[in-house]
Order: structure tokens, then C-alpha cells, then sequence
């Protein structure tokens, strides 16, 4: 165990999670951004989660590791909300660690889609339950002065997605470059900032979000287009049309509850940035793992690359989103 692991563990004693004993820390996958285990305790077992300062991709891509903090704060603000969007969190510990409640029997999205099991109504719920997070937030100062992690949410999402994509591309880079300084600029509702299906939980009254470690007082229009932007780069890989469905169901519920400003402008703005980062999931710093085929990457790159010339709401982007070409 290196130093900061014994740190963890003395942080959950000093706690009350754990008693004198020496717990196994179970290491738990799928993050690029953080080390997450899984402690059996007394009271059942916890999840302990550490951001890294280096993340886990090819490229060189550094990030502060205070953003355990601020997700800390997100998913208490989103307890706040509906105590169902999130887990608990027990204790927050050394090196920017916190310990939460773990979740028996609750998949992964991201696992039940690739198996086939694609539920447009629990699509829908994930819209609905994000739009739940930006209504009780928007127009909030008290909110925006408790997450002023704007260099954060740069370093994780603008940067890497959007301004990597324009050092390397000449003819957009003027378009993602304004949607970058619009996105540092606005200050709207408390966003996410990472709402993708491997970072939502199947529970059994809906979905849980996981992961906030890009929490910012932004713009909502963008935790719309992240997981829009996932569910169809799905639909390309697996060619289900299910997923484009599913989509169009995030997108219907989440319009639904919008009450802090004109639907039309945030759905445009959405559209714009699904775009960019339908892109960015292949010419960016974080693309699409699974996304090898070239032939895929070739569909996505020329529909994203003739959206962000012809922006379109992110609804009627949807619905004209194709998974091939004849």
C-alpha cells in the first residue's frame, strides 16, 4: 500500500468507518481520472474514490486534484435535490478522497446498454433527474460562490475537448473556439460536467450519477450535449437505432424541465456543443475507446464537422442523427 493508500485508511478510522483492522483496499475499474476501491467495513462495504493529478490517457493531460472536493459538494447539493440522483457520502478524507455509500445491485448504464438492454424510459429519467439538478440550481448565488472550480472544469472539458480539437483544426477552430469562451463565460446552474452511462448507476428507483469531479457553476446546456453526445456514438458503434431512441427520450424528458430560460436557446446551445464534442470523441485528447473502427470514426467525424458549420438544436440533431452511411 504507497503512502497515500495508508492515508486512507487512517482518514477512515479517524472517521469511524473502519476499526483497528487492516482493510483490503478491492480496486474497482473504469475511471481515467481517479483511483476508486471498494472496503469491506463492519457496516457493510464503502466506496473510497481519489482524484489522480496525471490521468489515466496517452496523451499528457494534468488536472487539480481538488476537484474531489467539489464533487464532494455536488453530490450532496444533488442529495439535496432528490436524495435518489445520488449516493451518500460518509467522510471525506486525505489527498482529496471521500468515502461513499456503496450501491448493491445497481449496474452500470453503460454495461446494460453494450448488452443490449436499452430502456428509453430510463433515458428519460436521466434527462429528467439532470434538468431536476439545474432548476434548483440556476440563478443561485449562493451555488455559483460554492463551486468557483471554472479552471477545473477547464482543465478537464474545455481544454481537452474543445481547445485541443482547434489547435489541429484551422478551418473550425474559430467556431470551437467562441464555444470555449462562451462556456468559461456562463454562469447559469450548477453542472456536472461529466454525465456519461458509465458514470450512472441502474438503481431500482432510477438513475444514480456518479463521478462529479467536473462540477462547475456553468452551463446546463452541456451535461444535456455530454450525454447525448455518448448515447450517440453508441448507436454508431453498435448500430442500434435503440440509442438514437434512447437519446431522443434524454432529450424530450430534459426539455420538459427546463423553467430558467427559453427551451429553444439552451437546446441550440446543446446542439452546438454535441457537436464539438461528437469531435472531440474522435480527434480530441479523450477519444472514444471503443471507437476503433475507422469506418465509425469517419461517420461521426463528418456529421459532428457539418453540425458545428450548420448548428442544429440538439432535438433535431438527434433525430437526424445516422449510425451509417449507404
Amino acid at each position: 500500500m504507497d503512502t497515500a493508500g495508508a492515508d486512507i485508511v487512517e482518514g477512515l478510522r479517524g472517521a469511524g468507518l473502519i476499526g483497528t483492522e487492516a482493510p483490503a483496499l478491492e480496486p474497482l475499474t473504469g475511471g481515467v481520472s481517479c483511483d476508486v476501491w471498494k472496503v469491506e467495513t463492519a457496516a457493510g462495504p464503502i466506496v473510497v474514490k481519489r482524484p489522480l493529478e496525471q490521468l489515466r490517457v496517452a496523451a499528457e493531460w494534468h488536472a487539480p486534484v481538488e476537484r474531489g472536493a467539489s464533487e464532494v459538494r455536488w453530490l450532496k447539493r444533488a442529495r439535496g435535490v432528490d436524495p435518489r440522483i445520488a449516493p451518500e457520502v460518509l467522510a471525506e478524507l486525505p489527498h482529496y478522497g471521500f468515502a461513499m455509500r456503496f450501491l448493491p445491485d445497481c449496474p452500470v448504464w453503460k454495461d446494460e446498454l453494450i448488452a443490449g438492454r436499452v430502456d428509453a424510459d430510463f433515458a428519460a429519467m436521466v434527462g429528467a433527474r439532470i434538468a431536476a439538478v439545474h432548476a434548483a440550481t440556476a440563478n443561485s448565488a449562493a451555488d455559483r460562490d460554492a463551486f468557483p472550480t471554472q479552471a477545473m472544469f477547464r482543465a478537464l472539458r474545455i481544454d481537452p475537448f474543445l481547445l485541443h480539437v482547434a489547435d489541429h483544426d484551422a478551418e473550425l477552430a474559430p467556431v470551437l473556439r467562441n464555444l470555449a469562451d462562451a462556456l468559461s463565460a456562463a454562469k447559469i446552474a450548477l453542472v456536472h460536467g461529466d454525465v456519461s452511462p458509465k458514470n450512472i448507476l441502474v438503481a431500482a428507483d432510477g438513475p444514480v450519477f456518479l463521478d462529479a469531479e467536473c462540477a462547475v457553476y456553468g452551463d446546463p446546456a452541456f451535461d444535456l450535449a455530454f450525454c447525448t453526445t455518448h448515447l450517440l456514438l453508441k448507436a454508431v458503434w453498435l448500430d442500434d437505432a435503440r440509442l438514437g431512441d434512447a437519446a431522443a427520450a434524454l432529450v424530450a424528458a430534459y426539455r420538459a424541465g427546463i423553467d430558467w430560460e427559453a427551451p429553444d436557446g439552451l437546446l441550440l446551445r446543446a446542439g452546438r456543443l454535441t457537436a464539438a464534442l461528437l469531435l472531440a470523441r474522435v480527434e480530441g485528447k479523450s477519444p472514444a475507446p471503443y471507437l476503433t473502427d475507422p469506418e465509425h470514426k469517419r461517420i461521426v467525424r463528418d456529421q459532428a464537422r457539418a453540425l458545428l458549420r450548420d448548428p442544429a438544436p440538439v432535438d433535431a440533431l438527434v433525430a437526424n442523427w445516422k449510425r451509417t452511411f449507404a
